[in-house]
Protein backbone atom coordinates (compact mmCIF):
# COMPACT_ATOMS: atom_id res chain seq x y z
CA UNK A 1 0.00 0.00 0.00
CA UNK A 2 1.32 3.09 -1.15
CA UNK A 3 0.72 5.57 1.36
CA UNK A 4 -0.21 9.17 0.26
CA UNK A 5 2.25 12.29 1.36
CA UNK A 6 0.40 14.26 3.85
CA UNK A 7 -0.96 10.88 5.53
CA UNK A 8 2.76 9.96 5.81
CA UNK A 9 3.40 13.25 7.04
CA UNK A 10 0.69 12.71 9.76
CA UNK A 11 2.32 9.17 10.78
CA UNK A 12 5.56 10.28 10.57
CA UNK A 13 4.50 13.26 12.75
CA UNK A 14 3.17 11.41 15.45
CA UNK A 15 5.77 8.38 15.56
CA UNK A 16 9.11 11.16 15.79
CA UNK A 17 7.19 12.69 18.87
CA UNK A 18 7.06 8.91 20.51
CA UNK A 19 3.73 7.92 19.84
CA UNK A 20 2.18 4.61 17.75
CA UNK A 21 -0.03 5.38 15.26
CA UNK A 22 -2.04 3.31 12.16
CA UNK A 23 -3.97 4.05 9.76
CA UNK A 24 -7.41 1.46 10.67
CA UNK A 25 -10.71 0.33 9.10
CA UNK A 26 -11.67 1.10 5.44
CA UNK A 27 -8.51 2.11 4.25
CA UNK A 28 -6.43 -0.55 5.36
CA UNK A 29 -9.17 -3.21 4.16
CA UNK A 30 -9.93 -1.57 0.21
CA UNK A 31 -6.11 -1.35 0.49
CA UNK A 32 -5.54 -5.52 1.46
CA UNK A 33 -8.36 -5.93 -1.53
CA UNK A 34 -7.12 -3.37 -4.42
CA UNK A 35 -9.41 -1.17 -4.09
CA UNK A 36 -9.32 2.41 -4.37
CA UNK A 37 -9.69 4.51 -0.83
CA UNK A 38 -9.67 8.19 -0.31
CA UNK A 39 -10.38 8.27 3.22
CA UNK A 40 -7.56 7.68 5.96
CA UNK A 41 -8.38 7.67 9.34
CA UNK A 42 -5.92 6.74 11.78
CA UNK A 43 -5.61 5.90 15.74
CA UNK A 44 -3.11 6.45 17.85
CA UNK A 45 -1.97 6.29 22.04
CA UNK A 46 -1.51 9.69 21.93
CA UNK A 47 -4.32 11.86 24.19
CA UNK A 48 -6.18 14.40 22.43
CA UNK A 49 -4.33 17.21 24.09
CA UNK A 50 -0.80 15.58 22.91
CA UNK A 51 -2.32 15.08 19.03
CA UNK A 52 -3.02 18.56 19.36
CA UNK A 53 1.12 19.79 20.52
CA UNK A 54 2.30 17.43 18.27
CA UNK A 55 0.33 19.28 15.31
CA UNK A 56 0.88 22.90 17.07
CA UNK A 57 1.96 23.75 13.43
CA UNK A 58 -0.90 22.80 11.93
CA UNK A 59 -4.58 23.57 11.85
CA UNK A 60 -6.09 21.58 14.17
CA UNK A 61 -10.49 21.07 14.94
CA UNK A 62 -11.21 19.14 17.84
CA UNK A 63 -14.30 17.61 15.96
CA UNK A 64 -15.11 14.93 18.53
CA UNK A 65 -12.53 15.41 21.60
CA UNK A 66 -15.08 13.91 23.82
CA UNK A 67 -14.75 10.62 22.62
CA UNK A 68 -10.93 11.18 21.78
CA UNK A 69 -11.02 12.73 17.82
CA UNK A 70 -9.08 15.53 16.26
CA UNK A 71 -9.01 16.45 12.98
CA UNK A 72 -5.51 17.71 11.54
CA UNK A 73 -5.48 19.70 8.50
CA UNK A 74 -2.18 18.78 6.43
CA UNK A 75 -1.75 21.01 3.15
CA UNK A 76 -5.94 21.46 3.30
CA UNK A 77 -6.06 17.78 3.57
CA UNK A 78 -8.14 16.80 6.52
CA UNK A 79 -7.51 13.75 8.49
CA UNK A 80 -9.36 12.34 11.57
CA UNK A 81 -6.50 10.93 14.00
CA UNK A 82 -8.67 9.18 17.40
CA UNK A 83 -6.85 8.10 20.58
CA UNK A 84 -6.31 4.38 21.23
CA UNK A 85 -9.92 4.16 23.19
CA UNK A 86 -12.63 0.89 24.92
CA UNK A 87 -16.71 2.52 24.26
CA UNK A 88 -18.94 2.89 27.48
CA UNK A 89 -22.33 1.67 27.66
CA UNK A 90 -25.00 2.31 23.79
CA UNK A 91 -28.20 3.27 25.60
CA UNK A 92 -29.21 4.95 22.75
CA UNK A 93 -28.47 1.85 20.45
CA UNK A 94 -26.13 4.31 18.44
CA UNK A 95 -23.31 6.12 20.47
CA UNK A 96 -21.36 5.27 23.87
CA UNK A 97 -22.61 7.36 26.30
CA UNK A 98 -18.28 7.70 27.17
CA UNK A 99 -15.02 5.90 26.41
CA UNK A 100 -12.32 5.23 28.07
CA UNK A 101 -8.81 5.64 26.84
CA UNK A 102 -6.41 2.82 26.67
CA UNK A 103 -2.95 2.08 25.33
CA UNK A 104 -3.96 -0.62 23.74
CA UNK A 105 -4.19 -0.86 20.00
CA UNK A 106 -5.74 -5.00 20.46
CA UNK A 107 -8.63 -2.97 22.63
CA UNK A 108 -9.44 -0.11 20.00
CA UNK A 109 -9.63 -2.45 17.55
CA UNK A 110 -12.06 -5.01 19.56
CA UNK A 111 -14.38 -2.33 19.62
CA UNK A 112 -14.52 -2.06 16.08
CA UNK A 113 -17.42 -3.48 14.06
CA UNK A 114 -16.03 -6.39 11.38
CA UNK A 115 -13.24 -7.77 11.59
CA UNK A 116 -12.22 -6.96 7.76
CA UNK A 117 -12.70 -3.37 9.67
CA UNK A 118 -10.25 -3.86 12.16
CA UNK A 119 -6.95 -4.31 10.79
CA UNK A 120 -4.31 -1.70 11.45
CA UNK A 121 -1.37 -1.06 9.36
CA UNK A 122 1.51 1.36 10.47
CA UNK A 123 3.54 3.69 7.66
CA UNK A 124 6.21 1.22 6.94
CA UNK A 125 3.27 -1.20 5.85
CA UNK A 126 3.29 -4.01 8.61
CA UNK A 127 -0.19 -4.93 9.88
CA UNK A 128 -1.88 -5.97 12.86
CA UNK A 129 -4.61 -7.72 12.79
CA UNK A 130 -5.70 -9.55 15.99
CA UNK A 131 -8.87 -10.75 14.69
CA UNK A 132 -7.92 -12.59 11.37
CA UNK A 133 -10.05 -9.66 9.17
CA UNK A 134 -7.07 -10.33 6.39
CA UNK A 135 -8.23 -13.75 6.28
CA UNK A 136 -11.78 -12.80 6.03
CA UNK A 137 -10.46 -11.05 3.69
CA UNK A 138 -9.33 -13.50 1.23
CA UNK A 139 -12.36 -15.91 2.17
CA UNK A 140 -15.06 -13.11 1.25
CA UNK A 141 -16.34 -13.20 4.79
CA UNK A 142 -17.98 -10.08 7.02
CA UNK A 143 -17.75 -11.37 10.64
CA UNK A 144 -18.42 -9.19 13.54
CA UNK A 145 -15.45 -8.36 15.88
CA UNK A 146 -16.11 -10.70 19.33
CA UNK A 147 -19.73 -11.50 19.91
CA UNK A 148 -22.60 -10.19 17.23
CA UNK A 149 -25.47 -9.77 19.31
CA UNK A 150 -23.00 -7.46 21.60
CA UNK A 151 -21.79 -5.62 18.64
CA UNK A 152 -25.34 -5.26 16.83
CA UNK A 153 -27.30 -4.50 20.67
CA UNK A 154 -24.54 -1.25 20.94
CA UNK A 155 -24.71 -0.15 17.48
CA UNK A 156 -27.80 -1.19 15.58
CA UNK A 157 -26.86 0.76 12.53
CA UNK A 158 -24.11 -1.64 12.36
CA UNK A 159 -26.81 -4.13 11.54
CA UNK A 160 -27.51 -2.27 7.68
CA UNK A 161 -23.79 -1.80 7.44
CA UNK A 162 -23.49 -5.74 7.57
CA UNK A 163 -25.14 -5.99 4.80
CA UNK A 164 -24.08 -2.97 2.90
CA UNK A 165 -20.91 -4.53 2.97
CA UNK A 166 -21.84 -7.32 1.67
CA UNK A 167 -23.83 -6.26 -1.43
CA UNK A 168 -20.82 -3.52 -1.89
CA UNK A 169 -17.99 -6.45 -1.35
CA UNK A 170 -19.80 -9.15 -2.83
CA UNK A 171 -19.13 -11.08 0.28
CA UNK A 172 -21.02 -13.68 2.36
CA UNK A 173 -21.88 -12.67 5.98
CA UNK A 174 -20.94 -15.24 8.48
CA UNK A 175 -23.48 -17.39 9.96
CA UNK A 176 -23.56 -16.23 13.80
CA UNK A 177 -23.39 -12.97 11.60
CA UNK A 178 -26.46 -13.33 9.92
CA UNK A 179 -28.48 -14.57 12.60
CA UNK A 180 -27.69 -11.85 14.97
CA UNK A 181 -28.71 -9.49 11.88
CA UNK A 182 -32.26 -11.39 11.46
CA UNK A 183 -32.91 -11.59 15.00
CA UNK A 184 -32.06 -7.83 15.70
CA UNK A 185 -33.75 -6.23 13.04
CA UNK A 186 -36.31 -4.59 15.24
CA UNK A 187 -33.60 -2.61 16.52
CA UNK A 188 -32.69 -0.75 13.04
CA UNK A 189 -36.77 1.49 14.62
CA UNK A 190 -33.65 3.19 16.72
CA UNK A 191 -31.36 4.10 13.94
CA UNK A 192 -31.87 8.07 12.52
CA UNK A 193 -33.68 7.87 9.15
CA UNK A 194 -30.87 9.97 7.70
CA UNK A 195 -28.48 6.81 8.43
CA UNK A 196 -30.29 4.39 7.37
CA UNK A 197 -31.21 5.90 4.12
CA UNK A 198 -27.48 6.53 3.32
CA UNK A 199 -26.67 2.91 3.98
CA UNK A 200 -29.38 1.68 1.77
CA UNK A 201 -28.13 3.75 -1.01
CA UNK A 202 -24.72 2.15 -1.06
CA UNK A 203 -26.39 -1.26 -0.07
CA UNK A 204 -28.27 -1.08 -3.80
CA UNK A 205 -25.88 0.16 -5.96
CA UNK A 206 -23.42 -2.53 -4.39
CA UNK A 207 -22.11 -5.30 -6.79
CA UNK A 208 -23.71 -8.23 -4.63
CA UNK A 209 -27.10 -6.46 -4.39
CA UNK A 210 -29.62 -9.24 -5.22
CA UNK A 211 -28.27 -11.68 -3.18
CA UNK A 212 -28.70 -9.25 -0.39
CA UNK A 213 -31.88 -8.17 -0.75
CA UNK A 214 -33.49 -11.43 -1.04
CA UNK A 215 -31.79 -13.47 1.85
CA UNK A 216 -31.87 -10.40 3.94
CA UNK A 217 -35.61 -8.88 2.97
CA UNK A 218 -36.24 -8.74 6.30
CA UNK A 219 -34.20 -6.21 6.89
CA UNK A 220 -35.42 -4.66 3.72
CA UNK A 221 -39.15 -5.10 5.21
CA UNK A 222 -37.68 -3.34 8.59
CA UNK A 223 -36.98 0.06 6.84
CA UNK A 224 -39.55 -0.17 4.25
CA UNK A 225 -42.56 -2.31 5.51
CA UNK A 226 -44.68 -1.09 2.43
CA UNK A 227 -42.82 -3.34 0.27
CA UNK A 228 -43.73 -6.58 2.83
CA UNK A 229 -46.78 -7.52 1.00
CA UNK A 230 -44.51 -7.68 -2.11
CA UNK A 231 -42.58 -10.76 -0.53
CA UNK A 232 -44.02 -14.09 -2.59
CA UNK A 233 -46.60 -12.17 -4.04
CA UNK A 234 -46.95 -13.57 -7.11
CA UNK A 235 -48.34 -11.48 -10.32
CA UNK A 236 -49.73 -14.56 -12.26
CA UNK A 237 -48.80 -12.46 -15.94
CA UNK A 238 -47.12 -13.82 -18.81
CA UNK A 239 -44.96 -10.94 -18.67
CA UNK A 240 -43.33 -11.59 -15.17
CA UNK A 241 -41.26 -14.42 -14.11
CA UNK A 242 -40.91 -13.65 -10.39
CA UNK A 243 -42.84 -12.11 -7.80
CA UNK A 244 -43.51 -8.98 -7.32
CA UNK A 245 -40.93 -8.31 -4.60
CA UNK A 246 -37.85 -10.58 -7.10
CA UNK A 247 -39.09 -8.35 -9.80
CA UNK A 248 -38.40 -5.69 -7.71
CA UNK A 249 -35.28 -6.53 -6.98
CA UNK A 250 -34.10 -7.88 -10.67
CA UNK A 251 -34.94 -4.90 -11.66
CA UNK A 252 -32.84 -2.72 -9.26
CA UNK A 253 -29.85 -4.25 -10.34
CA UNK A 254 -31.14 -3.93 -14.23
CA UNK A 255 -29.36 -0.83 -13.80
CA UNK A 256 -26.19 -0.44 -14.75
CA UNK A 257 -23.58 1.16 -11.77
CA UNK A 258 -21.95 3.00 -14.63
CA UNK A 259 -25.09 4.81 -15.48
CA UNK A 260 -24.55 8.77 -14.24
CA UNK A 261 -27.58 8.63 -12.17
CA UNK A 262 -27.20 4.80 -10.71
CA UNK A 263 -27.96 5.71 -7.62
CA UNK A 264 -31.30 7.52 -8.52
CA UNK A 265 -32.70 5.00 -10.99
CA UNK A 266 -32.14 2.26 -8.36
CA UNK A 267 -33.79 4.23 -6.27
CA UNK A 268 -36.57 4.51 -8.02
CA UNK A 269 -37.07 0.44 -9.18
CA UNK A 270 -36.89 -0.13 -5.73
CA UNK A 271 -40.34 1.38 -5.00
CA UNK A 272 -41.13 1.76 -8.76
CA UNK A 273 -43.93 -1.51 -7.91
CA UNK A 274 -44.35 -0.76 -4.11
CA UNK A 275 -47.93 -1.10 -4.36
CA UNK A 276 -48.38 -3.73 -6.98
CA UNK A 277 -50.22 -6.32 -3.92
CA UNK A 278 -52.58 -3.51 -3.03
CA UNK A 279 -54.30 -3.11 -6.99
CA UNK A 280 -53.68 -6.85 -7.78
CA UNK A 281 -57.04 -8.04 -9.40
CA UNK A 282 -57.11 -11.43 -10.51
CA UNK A 283 -59.32 -12.00 -13.63
CA UNK A 284 -62.04 -14.93 -14.30
CA UNK A 285 -59.28 -16.44 -16.51
CA UNK A 286 -56.93 -16.33 -13.54
CA UNK A 287 -54.67 -14.05 -14.71
CA UNK A 288 -53.43 -11.05 -12.50
CA UNK A 289 -53.63 -7.28 -13.16
CA UNK A 290 -52.31 -4.38 -11.03
CA UNK A 291 -54.48 -1.42 -13.00
CA UNK A 292 -53.18 1.88 -11.43
CA UNK A 293 -50.42 0.44 -9.48
CA UNK A 294 -47.94 3.26 -11.05
CA UNK A 295 -50.18 6.47 -9.44
CA UNK A 296 -50.63 4.53 -6.12
CA UNK A 297 -46.80 3.90 -5.78
CA UNK A 298 -45.71 7.22 -7.14
CA UNK A 299 -47.60 8.26 -3.88
CA UNK A 300 -46.55 5.82 -1.25
CA UNK A 301 -42.68 6.09 -2.74
CA UNK A 302 -43.40 9.80 -1.98
CA UNK A 303 -44.62 9.22 2.02
CA UNK A 304 -41.50 6.55 2.31
CA UNK A 305 -39.03 9.01 1.10
CA UNK A 306 -40.09 11.87 2.95
CA UNK A 307 -39.73 9.25 6.07
CA UNK A 308 -36.60 8.32 5.29
CA UNK A 309 -35.19 12.30 4.73
CA UNK A 310 -34.30 12.34 1.12
CA UNK A 311 -34.22 15.68 -0.54
CA UNK A 312 -36.94 16.93 -2.08
CA UNK A 313 -35.50 17.13 -5.72
CA UNK A 314 -34.91 13.60 -5.00
CA UNK A 315 -38.45 12.58 -3.55
CA UNK A 316 -40.48 14.97 -6.77
CA UNK A 317 -38.13 12.73 -9.51
CA UNK A 318 -38.84 9.73 -8.07
CA UNK A 319 -42.18 10.41 -7.33
CA UNK A 320 -42.95 11.25 -11.08
CA UNK A 321 -40.64 8.15 -12.58
CA UNK A 322 -43.09 6.11 -10.80
CA UNK A 323 -45.99 7.66 -11.75
CA UNK A 324 -45.07 7.04 -15.74
CA UNK A 325 -43.35 4.17 -15.82
CA UNK A 326 -46.48 2.10 -17.06
CA UNK A 327 -47.45 4.88 -19.28
CA UNK A 328 -47.21 3.60 -23.03
CA UNK A 329 -45.49 5.57 -25.50
CA UNK A 330 -44.34 5.01 -29.03
CA UNK A 331 -45.57 8.14 -30.81
CA UNK A 332 -42.97 11.22 -31.69
CA UNK A 333 -46.12 13.10 -30.73
CA UNK A 334 -46.11 11.79 -28.03
CA UNK A 335 -42.62 12.31 -26.99
CA UNK A 336 -43.18 15.73 -28.11
CA UNK A 337 -45.88 15.99 -25.13
CA UNK A 338 -44.13 13.97 -22.38
CA UNK A 339 -40.69 15.84 -23.05
CA UNK A 340 -42.43 19.29 -23.16
CA UNK A 341 -44.41 18.02 -19.75
CA UNK A 342 -41.09 16.18 -17.99
CA UNK A 343 -37.90 17.70 -19.79
CA UNK A 344 -35.90 16.05 -21.98
CA UNK A 345 -32.98 14.88 -18.49
CA UNK A 346 -36.37 13.13 -17.08
CA UNK A 347 -37.41 11.69 -20.18
CA UNK A 348 -33.95 10.10 -20.92
CA UNK A 349 -34.46 8.40 -17.16
CA UNK A 350 -37.80 7.60 -17.77
CA UNK A 351 -36.48 5.00 -20.59
CA UNK A 352 -33.75 4.16 -18.37
CA UNK A 353 -36.52 2.68 -15.86
CA UNK A 354 -38.66 1.48 -18.48
CA UNK A 355 -35.83 -0.50 -19.64
CA UNK A 356 -34.51 -1.75 -15.65
CA UNK A 357 -38.13 -2.74 -15.52
CA UNK A 358 -38.34 -5.21 -18.55
CA UNK A 359 -35.32 -6.77 -17.85
CA UNK A 360 -36.36 -8.41 -15.01
CA UNK A 361 -39.44 -10.29 -17.03
CA UNK A 362 -39.79 -13.40 -19.27
CA UNK A 363 -37.41 -12.73 -21.73
CA UNK A 364 -39.44 -12.29 -24.64
CA UNK A 365 -40.18 -8.68 -23.21
CA UNK A 366 -36.56 -7.92 -23.92
CA UNK A 367 -37.16 -6.76 -27.08
CA UNK A 368 -39.08 -3.71 -26.09
CA UNK A 369 -35.27 -2.43 -24.76
CA UNK A 370 -34.27 -0.93 -28.06
CA UNK A 371 -37.33 0.32 -28.74
CA UNK A 372 -36.88 2.30 -25.78
CA UNK A 373 -33.47 3.33 -26.98
CA UNK A 374 -34.90 4.45 -30.26
CA UNK A 375 -37.39 6.67 -28.12
CA UNK A 376 -34.58 8.37 -26.44
CA UNK A 377 -32.51 9.14 -29.71
CA UNK A 378 -35.64 10.66 -31.01
CA UNK A 379 -36.13 12.60 -28.05
CA UNK A 380 -32.43 13.52 -27.93
CA UNK A 381 -32.93 14.76 -31.76
CA UNK A 382 -36.01 16.20 -31.24
CA UNK A 383 -34.52 18.63 -28.91
CA UNK A 384 -31.07 19.62 -30.71
CA UNK A 385 -33.85 20.21 -34.04
CA UNK A 386 -35.42 22.40 -31.23
CA UNK A 387 -38.88 21.28 -31.96
CA UNK A 388 -41.50 22.88 -30.60
CA UNK A 389 -42.44 20.51 -27.39
CA UNK A 390 -43.63 22.99 -24.90
CA UNK A 391 -45.57 26.31 -24.71
CA UNK A 392 -41.88 28.18 -24.18
CA UNK A 393 -40.82 27.00 -27.55
CA UNK A 394 -43.78 28.42 -29.46
CA UNK A 395 -43.16 31.58 -31.72
CA UNK A 396 -45.16 33.61 -29.72
CA UNK A 397 -45.66 34.21 -26.13
CA UNK A 398 -48.21 35.51 -23.03
CA UNK A 399 -47.22 38.94 -23.72
CA UNK A 400 -47.90 39.27 -27.55
CA UNK A 401 -52.01 37.69 -26.52
CA UNK A 402 -52.12 40.14 -23.87
CA UNK A 403 -51.32 42.98 -26.71
CA UNK A 404 -54.36 41.49 -29.03
CA UNK A 405 -56.57 41.83 -26.03
CA UNK A 406 -56.84 37.84 -24.16
CA UNK A 407 -55.76 38.45 -20.58
CA UNK A 408 -55.87 36.10 -17.63
CA UNK A 409 -57.13 32.53 -17.80
CA UNK A 410 -57.55 33.07 -21.95
CA UNK A 411 -53.98 33.74 -22.64
CA UNK A 412 -53.02 29.89 -20.85
CA UNK A 413 -55.67 28.42 -22.21
CA UNK A 414 -54.59 30.02 -25.83
CA UNK A 415 -51.40 29.05 -25.49
CA UNK A 416 -51.86 25.39 -24.68
CA UNK A 417 -54.56 24.94 -27.67
CA UNK A 418 -51.71 26.49 -29.73
CA UNK A 419 -48.94 24.08 -28.63
CA UNK A 420 -51.44 21.05 -29.07
CA UNK A 421 -51.76 22.10 -32.57
CA UNK A 422 -48.56 22.35 -33.50
CA UNK A 423 -47.44 19.16 -32.10
CA UNK A 424 -50.33 17.66 -33.97
CA UNK A 425 -48.94 19.27 -37.34
CA UNK A 426 -51.90 21.34 -37.53
CA UNK A 427 -50.90 24.51 -37.22
CA UNK A 428 -47.33 26.13 -38.11
CA UNK A 429 -45.21 27.38 -35.18
CA UNK A 430 -44.78 30.54 -36.92
CA UNK A 431 -45.83 34.47 -35.42
CA UNK A 432 -48.23 34.89 -38.37
CA UNK A 433 -50.04 31.88 -38.14
CA UNK A 434 -50.12 31.94 -34.03
CA UNK A 435 -51.18 35.57 -33.97
CA UNK A 436 -54.18 35.03 -36.42
CA UNK A 437 -55.39 31.50 -34.83
CA UNK A 438 -55.02 33.59 -31.84
CA UNK A 439 -57.01 36.39 -33.17
CA UNK A 440 -59.81 33.99 -33.99
CA UNK A 441 -59.76 32.29 -30.55
CA UNK A 442 -60.59 35.72 -29.38
CA UNK A 443 -63.68 35.85 -31.59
Amino acid sequence: MIIEKNCYEILTALENAGFSAYLVGGCVRDALMGLPFHDYDITTNALPQQIMEVFADYRVIPTGIKHGTVTVLCNDDPFEITTFRIDGEYSDSRHPENVTFTANLRDDLARRDFTVNAIAMDLRGEIFDPFEGESDIKKGIIRCVGNPVERFTEDALRILRGVRFASVLGFELEADTANAIHQLKNRLDNISAERISVELMKLICGKNCVQILLEYRDIIGQIIPELIPAFDHEQHSPYHKYDVYEHIVRAVNAVPLEHSKADLLRLTMLLHDVSKPACYILDEKGRGHFKGHAQVGAGSARDILKRLKFDNKTIDTVHELIYLHSDKISTEKQIKRLVGKIGLEHFLLLMEVKKADNSAKHSFVLKELKEYDKLAETARRLAEEQACMSVSDLAINGRDLLEIGLNGREIGDCLNEMLERVIDEQLENSREKLLAFAQEMKK
